[in-house]
């Protein structure tokens, strides 16, 4: 089947999937793919790499045959490391383009585990304890990064770990440690040195995310789940060979890997790396229409904190025409930042949705058709959405009507092959194939899905999720402390950040302020800390004595607006803010607003939407 369709609507995407999967021109494994794609140029342009914004036009460059090469290399290093099919590979790195030679490599030889840096050693530790690791690969001490030391702190608690590699530092094989830039180079480029018949259904990798018992789950995808993907990606792109993408998400995140990874050397594209932090380092955003203009790239992928910060920097005479559109997930986008992104930049926005445990991608808005905003769009070709209504314990009752929300569940050949501790399994499957996503959402007649809400808990700061119990179950080890909650708070910049509600005990003399000491010491991830603390005089339950979060993260909601909308001084005498669920939305605020003597409601209007325009839970304005 060849691709690069014209995809308007669910119609299309149906005429598509007339053809059986069994019959569509898919490889193997990641390692034929990405072979494939490099074999289209050698010579072509693999990476581009900037250290920085402000050294963009002086990038490192790689070529698919150095590019190739670098990838046989390091998976015949892990094979003479002892790495095989079932073996887990570990790294923790920033993106780097070591960091995709080590991910397509180990994923070669056996099974690629990447890991946020950013997590704190103890949580590292207990993700390698898990996923099994036998190989970890760190980068070695570099201005700027406490990796190494993390990586060193663990090393000796890992009871399967047998070797060490170490980016950017030496060897030290007495103590199991291989420096990878001198080791890697005394194995062959030009092909394996083993014989492996990759199976389809083989695990590929293992990839973190949000768990339920203070540690990440890890979630198992086969190579069968990534080349799929990358079919369907291609077909929905149409994206081409020396076409370019930036890639500014972290390379321990699929994202990154995958839509502007996997995807882009499939087909012998380019991929522009900005900077091993991404979208963190200020000089990329500070320069990011520059590099536009400069490498002339056909898409990107982004949170909504990204267009936060781009919409404060002027295009000037910067040329980004070649910006077919981009990619704007993880977290809702508002309606207001929307409009004020594409008028301030003439890109085309297109949201989608999707989760590490779909491999990444599910849905997204079609970019040859109407675009529904605050919509995450319609499934891609094959892979299957739903939304379904449970009972509390999670179990299917029905599906749901057109426009009401439920639980949305995905099923499809790119849903993972299950988490790997089986306590995470279970609950996970609401039908035979269909994996909850823990996701509520509404589907509308035209077939485009909306998110409401997450049932499941999470707090995704800036994209990355935060379980809860890593705040809960550290502060619940205060004596004093008799009950707490923590939930999302709305953010400007993040989407949203944890803070946590507390209930002390009677007569009780801890301050918030004691709490929040405690939290910094004893909160195993410096991302989970909460940004406040507030003791409440008793935490919401529900009528069976469960926290009834959905209140909490009302009142947090209503916190921050009313804190916004104090910059109504001198256009209102008054406003009040109440936030409470909606049928439509999931959560809407209700904002009543009297309106100084001689002020228009206009003006009024104008202010309320420049005061809210970063934030993503709907709001209705009476003014009176």
């Amino acid at each position: 089947m060849e691709q690069g369709y014209t995809i308007r609507n669910v119609a299309d995407i149906k005429k598509i999937e007339t053809t059986p999967v069994s019959e569509l021109v898919i490889e193997k494994n990641t390692y034929e793919l990405i072979r494939k794609g490099a074999e289209i140029n050698p010579d072509a342009t693999a990476i581009s790499f900037l250290l920085n914004g402000d050294g963009y036009n002086k990038p490192l460059e790689i070529s698919y045959k150095e590019f190739m090469g670098k990838i046989r290399q390091t998976a015949n290093m892990l094979h003479d490391l002892g790495v095989g099919p079932d073996d887990v590979v570990t790294y923790l790195l920033p993106a780097l383009p070591q960091t995709h030679y080590i991910l397509w490599g180990a994923e070669a030889v056996g099974i690629a585990n990447p890991i946020n840096p950013l997590l704190e050693p103890e949580t590292i530790r207990d993700i390698c304890i898990a996923a099994g690791t036998k190989v970890l690969v760190g980068l070695g001490d570099f201005p700027g990064s406490d990796i190494w030391k993390k990586v060193d702190a663990i090393r000796g608690q890992i009871p399967t770990l047998t070797s060490v590699i170490r980016v950017f530092g030496p060897s030290d094989e007495a103590e199991g440690i291989y420096g990878y830039d001198e080791k890697v180079e005394t194995y062959p480029g030009d092909q394996l040195i083993f014989e492996r018949n990759i199976d389809p259904d083989d695990i590929a990798s293992l990839y973190h995310t949000g768990g339920t018992t203070g540690r990440p789950k890890l979630a198992r995808r086969s190579h069968f789940n990534e080349v799929f993907l990358m079919w369907d990606l291609k077909t929905v792109t149409n994206f081409q060979p020396g076409e370019t993408v930036m890639v500014g998400l972290p390379l321990f995140h699929c994202n990154g890997t995958c839509i502007t990874g996997l995807l882009p050397f499939s087909v012998g594209g380019h991929v522009v790396i900005l900077s091993p932090t991404g979208f963190r380092d200020v000089s990329i955003l500070k320069n990011f229409y520059k590099i536009v203009d400069h490498f002339k790239p056909s898409f990107f992928s982004c949170v909504p904190t990204v267009l936060s910060g781009l919409i404060e920097i002027p295009v000037e005479d910067s040329d980004i025409s070649s910006l077919k559109y981009l990619i704007c997930g993880a977290a809702p986008l508002s309606v207001e930042l929307f409009n004020r992104f594409e008028e301030h930049t003439g890109m085309k926005i297109l949201e989608g949705y999707g989760l590490t445990e779909s491999t990444c991608a599910c849905a997204v808005n079609p970019k040859d058709g109407e675009r529904k905003i605050g919509s995450i769009g319609f499934p891609l070709p094959y892979q299957k959405m739903k939304v379904v209504v449970t009972d509390d314990d999670g179990n299917f009752l029905r599906d749901a009507e057109t426009g009401e929300i439920g639980s949305v569940c995905i099923s499809g050949p790119c849903v993972f092959k299950g988490y790997v501790e089986e306590e995470h399994n279970r609950g996970i499957w609401v039908q035979d194939g269909w994996f909850n996503s823990g996701d509520l959402g509404r589907q509308d007649e035209d077939g485009f899905f909306f998110l409401t809400g997450r049932k499941k808990e999470l707090i995704i700061r800036g994209g990355h999720n935060i379980d809860p119990a890593m705040i809960e179950e550290p502060l619940y080890r205060m004596k004093e402390v008799k009950m707490v909650a923590a939930i999302g708070r709305p953010d400007a910049h993040a989407g949203e950040v944890p803070v946590a509600y507390v209930e002390v005990a009677e007569n009780s003399k801890i301050s918030s302020e004691d709490i929040m000491e405690w939290a910094k010491k004893n909160i195993g991830e410096r991302a989970a800390i909460p940004k406040e603390i507030i003791v409440i005089e008793q935490i919401p339950l529900t009528a069976v004595g469960k926290v009834f979060k959905p209140a909490l993260k009302w009142d947090a909601t209503r916190r921050v607006y009313e804190k916004e909308l104090a910059g109504l001084e001198g256009l209102a005498d008054s406003f009040s803010v109440k936030v409470n669920e909606d049928k439509v939305y999931g959560t809407c605020a209700k904002i009543t607003i009297k309106p100084a003597k001689g002020v228009d409601k206009k003006t009024i209007s104008q202010k309320v939407s420049e005061l809210l325009t970063k934030y993503t839970i709907h709001y209705d304005v009476d003014i009176v």
